[in-house]
């Protein structure tokens, strides 16, 4: 696809594409099938230039305007959005879309300095040296960590919610269960209930201790099972949720375990949004990523609702974003 200039925002976006060049390999010597990267960009011509990129379910629609042809709400509605922290008024914002595509025919061996790579694909395809800031949550702020750390000029500075140098032990025993469950259900012929069973297990390290706590302590049922108010609604979360398939959670899922970067190597000034009660991305982890970082201003992000803090505390996460641009 070509560039677009804007001569005004743009608050529904403009997909952008850009080819995979015929030698391109993941780190790990694979080749995706999929021949191109894409994105959706937003806002005016000639503003600074934002990166956004959410958790591993997020996709390039950021902000769905209300006469857009999306019909779902973009991922990051309330933050995103004119007028809103992240103003598409005021900055022209590539939201990403994560490889591998829907469908995945097998599983990938990817890793978050491969979609970076991807990230910087699309930013040539729109002739972007550098960016403004690249702000992620969760497995975009660990993309962002490896695209500072791969491009180091290439980005003024990061806001990294939810995430750290380094995938912590104990995620990866959450994920590594999840991942067992998903081939166990494709493999005997069911994977809807692999898929579920993945899924609330997942709910489980989404979400703190204390919100568990608030929402679901009381009496035992009267007979044994999971009959239990907090088995019930994570069945139901598993049961509800289809908007992915075996091969690409199982690639994303590793993704994130692979993820590590050395802070050393990054220039960018970097903001860093830790949740006291984050099960997947420990605080303390997170505080060792700022102490090593040459420039790191470090925020407390107080929630109830650990690691999902960032699509549930939107004015939280607003003040965030918002000071991570202006500082």
């Amino acid at each position: 696809m070509n560039v677009i200039n804007f001569t005004a925002p743009d608050l529904i976006g403009t997909d952008i594409t850009a080819p995979l060049p015929a030698d391109f390999r993941l780190q790990s010597g694979m080749k995706l099938e999929q021949t191109d990267v894409v994105a959706r960009l937003y806002g005016p011509k000639d503003a600074p230039v934002v990166v956004a990129a959410g958790g591993i379910s997020a996709g390039r629609v950021l902000f769905a305007k209300e006469d857009a042809t999306d019909t779902a709400p973009g991922w990051w509605e309330g933050v995103a959005g004119p007028g809103e922290a992240l103003d598409l008024n005021h900055y022209r914002v590539l939201s990403i879309e994560f490889a591998p595509r829907l469908p995945a025919s097998h599983i990938y061996t990817i890793t978050t300095h491969d979609q970076a790579r991807l990230v910087k694909l699309l930013l040539d395809q729109i002739h972007v040296d550098k960016i403004y800031s690249f702000i992620g949550a969760s497995y975009g702020a660990m993309i962002g960590l490896a695209f500072a750390e791969l491009y180091p000029d290439a980005v003024e500075r990061l806001c990294v919610i939810s995430a750290a140098h380094r995938a912590h032990p104990m995620a990866t025993a959450f994920r590594g269960l999840q991942r067992r469950l998903l081939k166990f259900g494709a493999e005997n012929g069911k994977p809807a209930e692999g898929i579920s069973l993945a899924r609330q297990l997942a709910m489980t390290t989404y979400r703190s201790d204390a919100e568990f706590s608030e929402r679901f302590d009381g009496p035992p049922p009267a007979i044994a099972g999971d009959y239990y108010v907090v088995c019930q609604y994570l069945r139901a979360r598993g049961d509800a949720y289809s908007a992915t398939d075996v091969n690409r959670w199982i690639s994303m899922s590793d993704s994130l375990d692979r993820h590590r970067v050395d802070p050393a190597k990054i220039k960018a000034k970097v903001f860093l949004a830790a949740v006291p009660t984050d099960r997947l991305v420990p605080y303390g982890d997170m505080k060792l990523l700022a102490e090593a970082l040459h420039d790191s201003v470090f925020i407390d992000f107080p929630s109830l609702y650990g690691h999902d803090a960032f699509l549930k505390e939107i004015k939280l996460v607003s003040d965030i974003v918002r000071t991570s641009l202006e500082a």
